[in-house]
């Protein structure tokens, strides 16, 4: 069970939302007027689902503001498909994005991919070429600093640090790191990676590699 927070100003899709969800098991807080929402008390969400186009304050300014308070997944919820769209959405911290219309089934499918990855069991440390995966924590850390990575950059990371050498398509990666059966958003994991070697570029490391017309390898 989750505790999950649904903002959109459609009240037919809350209810949507709040009727599948809760057949999961999970706690569902719904708020159809963004402004309402206050930063405090976020930590208490396991996962919060975004609209994009909502009046007054949109989905993209409303996740920059929750990003600075909490990590837990966010996804959009979002007729937006634009390329652009979906990159500046996960630009500032969104984890992935679920398509109006969406079906019953794929809503259920993403919500749980996410919280699984969130409750996945790792083990000890992984160290490669000065670079260290504190698996238990979800954290990379580059000397003595812990790198600042969203959820869905970290487990990017640590999937294709566990397969170090091994080329992976787009496709790849997210059905790995997302676990949700179909294809997978090769604009999702390309920005996704751009972000990441932007944080990394700081430390001075590129661990990254592009195969081009195959995928990416952890070097």
């Amino acid at each position: 069970m989750a505790r999950i927070l649904a903002v959109d100003d459609e009240k037919g899709i809350l209810n949507l939302v709040k009727r599948v969800l809760e057949k999961d098991g999970h706690q569902v807080r719904t708020l159809s007027d963004p402004a309402a929402l206050s930063m405090n008390g976020l930590e208490a969400f396991d996962l919060i689902l975004l609209d994009v186009m909502m009046p007054g304050t949109d989905g993209f300014t409303l996740c920059r503001k929750i990003r600075e308070n909490v990590d837990c997944p966010i996804l959009f919820l979002t007729a937006k498909t634009m390329e652009k769209d979906i990159m500046y959405g996960l630009g500032i911290g969104g984890d992935d994005y679920i398509t109006k219309p969406f079906g019953n089934g794929e809503l259920r499918a993403r919500v749980a991919a996410h919280l699984r990855r969130e409750k996945r069991e790792k083990r000890s440390v992984l160290s490669l070429d000065g670079i260290r995966f504190n698996l238990g924590a979800h954290e990379m850390i580059i000397g003595e600093q812990k790198v600042s990575l969203t959820k869905s950059e970290y487990a990017i990371c640590e999937f294709l640090a566990r397969s170090h050498g091994q080329v992976f398509s787009k496709e790849q990666i997210y059905e790995a790191v997302y676990g949700y059966e179909g294809e997978g958003d090769s604009s999702a994991i390309a920005e996704h990676v751009k972000n990441i070697r932007a944080k990394l570029s700081v430390y001075g490391c590129a661990p990254i590699e592009t195969v081009w017309g195959i995928g990416y390898k952890w070097q």
